[in-house]
């Protein structure tokens, strides 16, 4: 059974930094292709960043505005998000997700994390 744990969530400042992590249990990780989504309050679930399978193609959602980064370790399978200048509007929960059935570039994923709140007060 594939599970996704996501860790490094918190509360920052405006224009503070922070690191989530996703740790997998998957047996063959790098055949996932792997991202992170968000929800906002009332809001739908939004596509952050997404990573290919061998982490050679990425892809950001417009409002990342070159302030997030996605990489992935397919020896530890891990997967990061690197965000800086975080501004209130980030505020939402952030999930990892991954899917073995997609490229990459598509809401449609199949395995989903629990999800790591991030507050970024004003």
């Amino acid at each position: 059974q594939i599970q996704l744990l996501e860790s490094g969530g918190g509360e920052v400042q405006a224009g503070g930094s922070l690191r989530l992590s996703c740790s997998a249990s998957i047996r063959t990780y790098s055949a996932y292709a792997m991202g992170w989504f968000r929800q906002a309050p009332g809001k739908g679930r939004d596509i952050v960043a997404l990573i290919s399978k061998g982490g050679e193609s990425t892809y950001y959602a417009d409002f990342v505005e070159g302030r997030f980064t996605i990489s992935r370790d397919n020896a530890k399978n891990t997967m990061t998000l690197q965000m800086n200048s975080l501004k209130p509007e980030d505020t939402a929960v952030y999930y990892c997700a991954a899917s073995a059935r997609v490229l990459f570039v598509t809401p449609d994923y199949d395995h989903w994390g629990q999800g790591t709140q991030v507050t970024v007060s004003s």
